[in-house]
């Protein structure tokens, strides 16, 4: 089975009230750190409102993390393609391509806030249609396609080609998929990979047994192909050394983000407060199937796991980046990701277990090794004598020419 992928999406949702330059400069170091500790993405989304989300330009932010960082690939998580002229986009895209050698994923979306498209004029029936609509077109424009035209009702094209194809021969694609089949249904359409941010939701974890068959039998109905490793399925998380631990720390900020954001910004129906952290620990990360973790190493390892199980296969686990910890508390969550979680689930350490295994529980083929030593020192009588010196506890006097011990005599 193919390795397991690791990465991060950043909405960005920072609790409100400090400062978004220092957000956005903790973001970009974040992005370095992952970039070092091995992660293999790092995702960015698009949002105009809610004073939570606060980055309205993924490519300016990857821009800048791309000159920070050498091999983390660099995904737009999404772009609202109804809000952009689709030629425009595409240049945008490759441009970042080249600057950063060769490392932009693409990922596209609807418009998940109302209050942007309301902002924007935009009717919220027709964003998932001229989502479709703009990524023929991309397609197109990125493929290097001869002049072409194209009207409809929001844009136009007259005699369009790149004049700058991208660096990669062809930019990976992903479709934002919440509950609804459509975002499936698109990336079967277009044969392109799939974020699946509905699992942050009960309604969207429930949904995702069926979802992936959505995908295959659009893209059978398109002639084209989709493969599970270019899914990638959203997990919330913060870990420490303890469930205790990792609770305590989580006081900064995950009653706010559930309290604050889910239910007094989103307004999500049905979804009620908590009057405490742990009752929003008990039914957001203990609730089962959830895709929200507050506790271990070990319970990260579980719940990816499992979510294979649910899910049939998927390529990658990504975290999203959240406030829940205080950002010293935060940044020591994502390295004890890549120290304990990826090499365990990716049976990266098996090897060594095994070998260490054999070592212990093999200790009658080591011992003429130890004899050769024994032998050897027993040979020189000044050698034999400090040796059994020191066996019995005495401390011998050594020569000025002698070794101290075997060990330093090359032994």
């Amino acid at each position: 089975m193919a390795n397991i992928r690791f990465g991060a999406f950043l909405a960005p949702h920072h609790l409100p009230g400090e400062s978004l330059g220092l957000q956005i400069q903790r973001d970009l170091d974040l992005v370095e750190k992952m970039d070092k500790l091995g992660f293999d993405e790092f995702w960015c989304g698009e949002h105009h409102s809610t004073g939570w989300e606060t980055i309205a330009s993924p490519e300016m932010f990857l821009a800048a993390a791309a000159q920070r960082t050498g091999r983390i690939k660099l995904g737009t998580g999404v772009l609202s393609l109804p809000y952009h002229h689709p030629f425009n986009v595409a240049q945008r895209i490759v441009q970042l391509d080249h600057m950063s050698q060769g490392r932009v994923l693409l990922g596209t979306g609807p418009g998940a806030l109302a209050s942007d498209a309301h902002t924007m004029g935009i009717d919220p029936i027709v964003l998932r249609d001229r989502q479709d609509e703009a990524l023929g077109v991309l397609k197109k424009l990125l493929a290097g396609a001869d002049r072409f035209s194209y009207e409809c009702e929001w844009f136009t094209l007259n005699d369009a080609r790149l004049q700058i194809l991208p660096l990669q021969r062809t930019i990976p694609m992903a479709t934002a998929s919440m509950i609804s089949p459509s975002g499936m249904t698109l990336a079967g359409k277009y044969g392109d990979g799939v974020l699946s941010v509905g699992s942050m939701s009960d309604a969207g974890l429930a949904s995702l047994p069926l979802q992936w068959s959505f995908a295959e039998e659009s893209a059978a109905k398109h002639g084209q192909t989709v493969d599970r490793a270019n899914w990638r399925v959203l997990f919330n998380w913060h870990i420490a050394e303890t469930r205790e631990k990792a609770f305590e720390e989580v006081e900064h900020g995950l009653l706010r983000w559930h309290n604050e954001y889910v239910v007094d910004t989103l307004q999500r129906p049905g979804v009620p407060k908590f009057d405490s952290t742990r009752k929003a620990i008990d039914a957001l990360a203990f609730a089962e199937g959830s895709a929200m973790v507050i506790g271990t190493p070990d319970d990260l390892i579980e719940r990816v796991l499992e979510m294979e199980k649910v899910t049939g296969g998927y390529g990658a686990a990504i975290g999203f980046v959240n406030d829940f910890a205080s950002p010293a508390n935060t940044s020591k969550s994502w390295d004890m990701v890549a120290r304990y979680v990826i090499p365990e689930v990716n049976g990266q350490l098996d090897s060594m277990r095994e070998s260490n295994i054999f070592v212990r529980e093999n200790r009658e083929y080591f011992e003429r090794a130890g004899q050769a030593i024994l032998n050897k020192i027993n040979e020189n009588e000044r050698a034999a004598e400090a040796f059994n010196s020191a066996e019995s506890g005495a401390t011998p006097i050594a020569s000025p020419n002698a070794p101290a011990s075997p060990a330093a005599a090359g032994d």
